[in-house]
């Protein structure tokens, strides 16, 4: 029971007061309310400061979970948006499967470290530094001998998290080609039953899968070897203090009495829980920050393709687009060498040529998916880098051999990117591409899914909706590459009217393998190997008995 206290005592923040303050208040209620009363009011300080604890505690947890949920949205946000803008060559150097598993595992490990060592981490040093002054107030001169040993052990738990930092980068780099595997698999099925590849292909994924497991079970060895060696090594410090404590107890040293040094062990026992919890806190952080590496590498990529400062708007194409002196390399590799070409706004350009001729690489210089290294791609006399992206490419429509569509909608899909669209535009666009017809007999007509990719369309259905895309967005500048090489007689006649309605004037950039398609052209561009070999009409060029377009009209029985 506590001592009876005859005035409220004086307010100062120490444990002393507080003791005091709780003492008088007991003294009164044995006074008042007798023995029943004290322990009614022991009662209500209990409920009180258990109430209070477990109060301030889920406020803590609220305001750590909130952090912890805004900061990951916008980690999340800003690698999606990121990788949204990143150029064309990031994707083509780059493995799929790698994006994805920094978007998804690197983001749950950043998650899971700062959900669950930032706690550790912010809370625990402060409980050990109380101890710590505690103990130094006991005994400087054992707490300088502790202070002494415990960088050992440090040490030695430090030297088994940086390696867990090398495995978890390398299990991160893993799982990012299983993902690769799994999404080249699920995307080409097809293939791999009509070459009863499942076998190669499993195998394939086996090999992976076991790489990854074994560089998982390696860094959860070394994870879960932190803390019994910091438990190991705690107990190593605490026979070195008693050890040496104890002889200046028995040896008579009057600055540590026998009484003093078991307390003073006492309250090293309790340093080991929060060090242990935070020997673990960096173990899991680890993980964390080889994680945040991964997404940085992302984050920090600095894009070829960017507007200048004072970039400004294209408004309207009036001219021509010119390509001056225009080279073009992937590596070592010439792609385009020094290509000189001239596309008057209202007319029809093909360009034809041998795989690898450089084509497609040409006409993505237009929307800007890559620059040229050497000369200028222009527009109306101006080079298209002065203009802001965003603008310059709202004047194009693109569509290409492999139709793009997405897992939605067909209105959605038509209308895509265009949020203002309306019901009869898009009708409207479908019918000019000879697609309205198929989308009323599906089950749902317009709001139909079309599946991953247009799954649940045939080809010729599925570049019908991309060239209503294309013809609802009603761009002045059309680009073609291959739009109708992948399709059977029936439907590239319907695709090719489409196209034909999709052209009236505008200014069309056509890439094309099967020639009768392009006959009419107002102008063929042949090129090989990166430069323009021959240029004129379909009928020009056939009158020269040794150009390459002569070559090719033969190999394909046209003329």
């Amino acid at each position: 029971m506590g001592a009876t206290i005859p005035e409220l005592p004086d307010f100062s923040l120490d444990i002393n007061y507080f003791t005091s303050l709780f003492n008088y208040y007991l003294s009164k209620q044995i006074y008042e309310h007798g023995r029943l009363g004290a322990l009614m009011y022991v009662c209500m300080v209990l409920v009180f400061c258990v109430f209070t604890s477990n109060f301030f505690r889920y406020l803590a947890v609220r305001t750590v979970e909130r952090m912890r949920a805004i900061h990951i949205k916008n980690l999340r946000k800003a690698i999606f948006e990121k990788s949204v803008d990143l150029d064309l060559s990031y994707f083509s150097n780059e493995r799929k499967g790698n994006l994805l598993s920094r978007m998804t595992t690197d983001v749950q490990e950043v998650e899971n470290s700062i959900g669950q060592s930032f706690v550790i981490l912010l809370k625990e040093p402060i409980t050990l530094l109380g101890y710590l002054a505690v103990m130094v107030k006991i005994s400087p001169q054992l707490t300088l001998f502790t202070l002494a040993v415990i960088p050992v052990s440090g040490f030695i738990i430090s030297s088994i998290t940086k390696k867990l930092k090398r495995s978890a980068t390398k299990s991160q780099e893993s799982l990012g080609v299983l993902l690769s595997i799994m999404d080249e698999t699920f995307g080409g099925m097809r293939v791999i039953k009509g070459f009863n590849a499942e076998d190669y292909i499993k195998k394939k994924f086996g090999r992976e899968n076991v790489n990854y497991s074994d560089i998982s079970r390696e860094m959860a060895y070394r994870r879960e070897k932190a803390p019994p060696m910091s438990e190991f090594m705690g107990v190593m410090v605490v026979a070195a203090i008693l050890l040496y404590g104890g002889k200046l107890v028995i040896e008579g040293d009057d600055s540590l009495s026998a009484s003093a040094f078991m307390t003073y062990v006492a309250m090293f026992s309790q340093i080991l829980s929060p060090a242990k919890s935070i020997s673990n806190g960096i173990s899991n952080l680890q993980r964390g920050l080889a994680a945040g590496e991964r997404i940085f590498t992302i984050l920090d990529y600095q894009n070829n393709i960017t507007d200048i400062p004072k970039a400004t708007t294209l408004d309207e194409f009036t001219g021509e687009i010119t390509f001056k002196d225009v080279s073009f390399s992937f590596g070592d590799r010439k792609i385009l060498d020094r290509v000189n070409l001239t596309v008057p706004k209202g007319k029809m350009v093909a360009l034809v040529g041998p795989s690898g001729a450089g084509k497609s690489t040409l006409v993505d210089l237009i929307p800007r998916l890559y620059d040229p290294q050497e000369g200028a791609v222009m527009i109306d006399g101006h080079d298209i880098r002065q203009f802001t992206s965003h603008s310059l490419r709202s004047h194009m429509g693109i569509v290409t051999q492999e139709p793009i569509l997405f897992n939605d909608t067909i209105f959605n899909n038509i209308a895509f990117c265009k949020e203002d669209a309306t019901e009869a535009e898009v009708i409207q666009a479908a019918k000019v591409a000879h697609a309205h017809e198929f989308i009323v007999q599906t089950e749902l007509g317009y709001q139909t899914s079309i599946g991953d990719r247009g799954a649940k369309l045939s080809g010729g259905q599925r570049q019908r909706l991309s060239i209503a895309r294309a013809i609802l967005k009603n761009p002045s500048i059309l680009i073609l590459d291959e739009a109708t090489s992948a399709l059977d007689t029936e439907s590239e006649k319907l695709v090719q009217e489409a196209l034909t309605h999709l052209m009236e004037h505008r200014t069309s950039i056509v890439i094309a393998h099967r020639l009768s398609t392009v006959a009419h052209a107002d102008e063929i561009v042949v090129l090989d190997r990166g430069r323009i070999a021959e240029r004129g009409t379909h009928q020009a060029l056939l009158n020269n008995p040794n150009g390459l377009y002569q070559k090719l009209i033969k190999l394909q029985g046209f003329s």
